[in-house]
């Protein structure tokens, strides 16, 4: 079904070029899910726990244009639209009561939404029960925040997002000073039914930051009721399968190797709050060092319990004293100036053919669509995350001519993702 899903929602030169009915602003759907009814805990950032809470996904800027604002976060998002949602259970953290929280992302806080008895947890949804003395985070998608503009190819963009909120726990994390380890194998349809997601919300993946002890947890006594997440909705059945069929994760490769982290935490704390989207390039050329950076940290392990292997290819367009081409794992495939090559298949894009360099991501899955997905994202988080640290900008690409690239780069991977770097 993931292969399916894939192939149906494929762009072609022709595809994109259809008749569209345009966007229905009146159903435009709100970024934020909010329990108003729910005591908040506003994050203080002078202190350190609070602060790694608000680097998960927390607003750092805001953009006003005639009649609309955005709000930007430590996290980007295909259209700025934010289908992530994000859940913590916090278990013996000091200034917390022990209990499961939801990251009221608009009013800068986190709200208790249930306590948690002393024997309960959502571990007892996981294969490891023991209890974690620290934080889960569970994160979710609303999938008509996206598919409101994308429409069936949402959920592509829905799992990218939670990869790059995987990507910002882990900078978070290293910031804070505490292993973390990714979960995509856990009892899906049933947190889905504890948290009162009535089909309109799923989990995605979890992670943990924090020590397992001794006692196993017991299941939830919580039943939350439903709260409206976008204030619009229209169903769509093909992400509705898609969702469905990706629950459950198949002959998972778990890795247990943690990633080397080359930063100096000074300076990569200046460099969350700073990382933004580019929108156009001026064409000139970055280091070859500054790539070389960028190389080195993007395919360092994840931690989690279904690794998926994803490869990075990328064409140079302009670094200095490097061979324009196609090139992957170090090696250059096929050299020439693909500048106008790139910004084609990035569904003609101009940010393809100005950037110094065009990375795309690909991968097989072999029924864990889900995991890959969210690792590309995360991949590509790290590729924003680096980028911004080495004084160069990045822009996610998820729009792209899926075979024509796939014939470029000699594959028949399925293309996950793309970005771009450069000045």
């Amino acid at each position: 079904m993931h292969d399916t899903y894939h192939k149906a929602t494929e762009h072609s030169y022709w595809s994109v070029r259809q008749p569209s009915r345009g966007l229905d602003w009146s159903m435009q759907p709100s970024p934020f899910k909010i329990y108003e009814e729910y005591p908040l805990i506003p994050l203080d950032l002078d202190n350190p726990t609070h602060k790694f809470i608000y680097y998960l996904g927390g607003i750092d800027a805001k953009k006003s244009y005639p009649g609309v604002e955005y709000y930007l976060r430590t996290i980007p998002s295909a259209g700025a639209l934010y289908p992530t949602e994000i859940y913590l259970q916090i278990r013996e953290v000091e200034g917390f009561e022990d209990g499961i929280y939801h990251f009221d992302i608009a009013y800068g806080g986190v709200r208790l939404l249930y306590a948690l008895g002393e024997d309960e947890g959502v571990e007892a949804y996981f294969c490891d029960k023991r209890k974690i003395k620290g934080f889960v985070s569970l994160y979710s998608t609303i999938y008509y925040r996206s598919s409101w503009k994308y429409k069936n190819r949402a959920y592509r963009y829905c799992l990218l997002d939670a990869g790059h909120a995987l990507g910002a726990l882990e900078i978070s994390a290293f910031l804070y000073e505490h292993a973390y380890h990714i979960h995509y194998d856990f009892d899906i349809a049933a947190l889905n039914e504890r948290f009162g997601f009535a089909q309109r919300e799923s989990f995605v993946s979890s992670a943990v930051v924090g020590v397992p002890m001794s006692q196993k947890a017991a299941k939830l006594g919580m039943a939350l009721p439903f709260i409206d997440g976008t204030r619009s909705f229209e169903p769509n059945p093909m992400i509705e399968a898609a969702i469905q069929d990706t629950k459950v994760v198949h002959h998972c490769r778990p890795n247990f190797r943690y990633p080397k982290m080359p930063f100096v935490k000074e300076r990569l704390d200046e460099v969350v709050v700073q990382r933004r989207s580019m929108r156009d390039f001026k064409g000139y050329p970055i280091q070859k060092a500054q790539l070389a950076f960028v190389l080195e940290f993007m395919p360092q392990p994840i931690p989690s319990d279904c690794d998926e292997k994803i490869d990075i290819w990328y064409v140079i367009n302009n670094v200095k004293e490097m061979l324009q081409g196609l090139y992957k794992d170090g090696e250059l495939i096929k050299a020439g100036d693909f500048r106008a090559k790139t910004g084609y298949l990035c569904l003609e894009q101009a940010l393809g053919s100005q950037s110094a360099v065009t990375f795309f991501l690909t991968g097989k899955a072999k029924g864990n669509y889900r995991p890959m997905m969210q690792k590309a994202g995360h991949l590509g988080h790290r590729c924003y995350i680096a980028s911004e640290y080495q004084k160069i900008g990045c822009s996610g690409i998820g729009a792209f001519y899926d075979e024509e690239v796939q014939e470029f780069l000699g594959t028949k991977d399925m293309v996950l993702y793309a970005l771009a770097i450069g000045v």
